[in-house]
């Protein structure tokens, strides 16, 4: 543990467990109360997905397709169960936050590179937050200003209690507060048939199938962020989770991904409905736009409740996103980092939260600011950071020094590795949109094609006998015994031998460590062309 204040009772926003409670918990009331003392992280790293971000895609997903792109939020639940269900299984059996983890176990440039980058995109993702916050301000006619500049303090002041159920009892009330979009989408009314046909049965709507393709990877994008993984590890650690209660995690998170969606489809479905058949629809501009569609179009109230939820949507993505950070650079340097302690006891700690928030805030009152500019880099940056963070989870989930009878199924490792491939070429397309604004269709699809292929060939060098070749026996290959899990812990980290890669995991290492690199350098190449006009 690098934080003695990450050992103890379980205090969350509504209820407590102590230390020492060990016992069973015969019978539904005391399931659920053990359920309501552990709800939070999965909670609110899900509805913390549905940030300024979010309202910008599915909105625009909505306002220019109408629900045809509903089907893709279905297909993300499983992605999202899987990725954050591994990295809560990790915090809850290691104690040591994802970055820390990847750097002890996998060299001091993994390390450095997830904690730098992290940091990169976290920043510029508080930014657009922001950028949120001023776009639902100016809507409902307040000082754009001093607004943003007050939910800054509001959020600092939140986290620097040094009680953490007092902070999560406030992201608990802006959870709530993210279900003002349900009565947007009754006075909205769109087509129940429709939406329900849209959500089951997969569909490309009208128009160029570039766009499109580039809307549907800004989707999977904005709902599978890099964030999300360093934030939940580190949050159950802070909240002191055990193995133990792993299971009534799993609900919260359940909970948490029931919540992420309804809301997603709730802002496609207000867009839709709003625009349907009217000059706007087509021609998204921003969420603002869409709030003012929804006053015009549907009724004055529907246009309030939307920025509300918008202004709320980001104030909690920003805490989450700044915390996460503020989290994994203490968890790497070694510093006092938990919600539990105060300002005065974790000042390092602290002070970064507070300077990500109080800097990103800044950026956006200060007139001439580039926010377009840095709105296209937080998605040029996730593109770039979303392989390393997956194959990392994965192969962290893996190792049985760190997990030990909680690692993967075989079941699992296979879902993951075919999410984690889609991913990657997912991550890929949209870098080089991104980079190159004019790639067409055919090209996209020449990407998509190369990546499968060479997945496909991976996979067969991988599993096909080489004649005369012996196999060493690993250590990793004898059976599980997860008779013990509800009591097994990682032993301390210095007592851990580094892992034996295979020649093909060095290899894919290698050539991830390659594609970074090139993607760094044309991120770099393609900021200087914006930033001079070009």
């Amino acid at each position: 543990m690098l934080d003695s204040a990450h050992v103890g009772d379980i205090r969350g926003a509504l209820g407590s467990i102590a230390a020492h409670d060990t016992g069973a918990r015969p019978g539904l009331p005391a399931k659920l109360k053990t359920l309501l003392a552990i709800v939070g992280p999965g909670l609110i790293v899900m509805v913390g997905d549905n940030d300024a971000g979010a309202f910008g895609t599915y909105t625009q997903a909505g306002q220019n397709y109408g629900t045809r792109l509903l089907w893709t939020l279905l297909l993300l639940v499983p992605v999202l169960y899987v990725n954050q269900e591994m990295v809560l299984r990790l915090g809850a059996v290691t104690g040591v936050g994802h970055a820390r983890l990847i750097l002890e176990r996998y060299g001091r440039f993994w390390g450095a590179f997830s904690v730098i980058d992290l940091f990169l995109l976290n920043a510029l993702t508080i930014v657009t937050e922001f950028i949120g916050i001023s776009l639902g301000l100016g809507y409902l006619g307040l000082p754009k200003v001093p607004g943003v500049l007050v939910a800054a303090a509001a959020v600092i002041a939140a986290a620097s209690t040094g009680s953490f159920p007092r902070f999560e009892r406030v992201c608990l009330i802006l959870v709530a507060g993210s279900l003002a979009l349900i009565p947007v989408v009754v006075m909205a009314h769109p087509p129940l048939g429709q939406v329900g046909r849209d959500f089951v049965l997969p569909g490309m709507p009208g128009g160029e199938l570039s766009t499109v393709m580039l809307l549907i990877i800004a989707i999977v994008g904005t709902t599978v962020a890099p964030w999300q993984l360093f934030f939940q590890q580190s949050y159950v650690i802070d909240k002191r989770i055990t193995p133990r209660f792993i299971r009534y995690e799993r609900v919260d998170l359940w909970i948490g991904i029931v919540i992420v969606v309804v809301g997603a489809a709730a802002m496609m479905c207000c867009a839709a409905a709003a625009f349907a058949g009217r000059p706007g629809f087509g021609h998204f501009t921003d969420a603002a736009g869409v709030a003012a569609g929804l006053g015009r179009y549907v009724h004055e109230a529907a246009g309030i409740l939307f920025a509300i939820a918008l202004i709320d949507a980001s104030v909690i993505g920003a805490a989450a996103v700044a915390l996460s950070t503020s989290y994994a650079i203490g968890d790497v340097l070694g510093l006092r980092h938990s919600l539990h302690r105060s300002p005065r006891q974790a000042k390092p700690f602290y002070a970064l939260f507070a300077a990500l928030l109080l800097v990103s805030a800044i950026i956006v009152v200060v007139p001439g600011s580039p926010l377009g500019l840095l709105t296209e880099g937080v998605q040029t940056l996730a593109g770039v950071l979303l392989p390393s963070a997956t194959v990392f989870l994965l192969l962290l989930c893996n190792d049985r020094a760190v997990l030990g009878p909680w690692v993967n199924t075989r079941a699992t490792n296979l879902f993951a590795s075919a999410v984690i491939g889609v991913l990657v070429l997912l991550s890929i397309v949209l870098t080089a949109s991104v980079l190159y604004p004019r790639i067409t269709f055919a090209q996209l699809l020449g990407i998509l094609a190369a990546g499968a292929l060479l997945g496909l060939i991976g996979l067969v060098a991988a599993v096909w006998p080489v004649p005369g070749r012996r196999r060493r026996p690993r250590r990793d290959t004898a059976p599980v015994d997860r008779s013990q899990r509800a009591s097994w812990r990682m032993p301390p980290l210095a007592l851990l031998e580094r892992p034996r890669l295979s020649p093909g995991r060095r290899l894919g290492l290698a050539v991830l460590r390659g594609y970074l690199v090139i993607a760094a350098a044309l991120v770099v190449v393609r900021v200087a062309q914006l930033a001079l006009g070009r």
